[in-house]
């Protein structure tokens, strides 16, 4: 399989989804929305593939939604429309974002997210999103976005925190460590960044001697357990917010900042009293 913005391979009964926007820390745009769904397609059709590996290239996981190309997207859409905003366009253009992040949810097949580097906003949906997730003891995972100009549209911290880590982290968009996140049972495992690729693919290992049908019940099993609590009616409003965090004055005016001044001052604005983020992407 070929796509633009992921390297898509196979090894036996296991499926490797790598991302692979290296020089932008694999930022989020619509080709690899697109490529994304594509490949988990792709994985669920092969006969062979039990288990789909969730990595990121370079540095970092995934640094989030491209800001460079996402501001001046979002300026241009707006300045076309006369500088009104269509909230039902906004939530049916993040509604697509979503559905591509669920895959990984909606797969029949196990999927593992192996981070390391830095995972924060957008790209948490894609980690979040997946059935099991190894750090690397130093990686971080945070939503800087909820201090401005954002909300998580996926929102399964709650579900995968519970209600005070949850509150904590969307309330300050602080990050955890990949220590901090088995501490509190986000991560499954952390270990050092140099064994990450081993761990995982020990768990891949032992999750594909198990029969595939078995797999596919008992991800079905716990997954329906979170369904039944709500989960679509939250990402439903999360993706509502999210469009409303951007338009909010003080949304437009970072938004603005960020195109005079580069997404990277911007962020560093945003995120100068927490210390945490420095030069990040949303």
């Amino acid at each position: 399989m070929s796509y633009e913005t992921i390297d898509y391979t196979t090894d036996g009964a296991i499926a490797r989804l790598t991302l692979s926007r290296p020089e932008r820390l694999n930022a989020i745009n619509t080709q690899l929305v697109a490529d994304l769904r594509a490949a988990v397609i792709a994985a669920n059709d092969d006969g062979a593939v039990k288990v789909l590996v969730l990595s990121g290239s370079g540095r970092a996981f995934c640094a989030g939604y491209d800001l460079d190309w996402g501001t001046k997207a979002e300026d241009a859409s707006q300045r076309a429309a006369s500088g009104i905003w269509d909230p039902v366009r906004d939530f049916v253009g993040m509604s697509r974002n979503v559905r591509a992040y669920m895959s990984l949810w909606e797969s029949p097949k196990p999927v593992i997210a192996q981070v390391h580097g830095w995972c924060v906003g957008g790209g948490t949906d894609l980690a979040l999103c997946s059935d099991l997730i190894f750090m690397a003891d130093d990686a971080h995972i945070g939503y800087p976005p909820a201090r401005v100009w954002g909300e998580p549209t996926t929102m399964m911290w709650v579900y995968r925190l519970g209600l005070e880590h949850a509150k904590r982290l969307v309330l300050t968009g602080e990050s955890l460590s990949g220590t901090e996140a088995e501490r509190l049972g986000l991560a499954s495992k952390a270990v050092p960044a140099a064994q990450l690729a081993d761990t995982v693919d020990a768990m891949a290992a032992k999750l594909a001697t198990i029969p595939l049908n078995q797999l596919v019940m008992s991800k079905l099993l716990v997954n329906q357990a979170y369904e039944n609590m709500g989960l679509r009616t939250t990402q439903m409003l999360g993706t509502v917010f999210d469009g409303i965090a951007r338009h909010t004055p003080e949304g437009i005016a970072w938004r603005d900042m960020a195109m005079q001044d580069g997404f990277r001052e911007a962020v560093r604005r945003r995120d100068a009293p927490f210390g945490d983020y420095g030069e990040r992407k949303k």
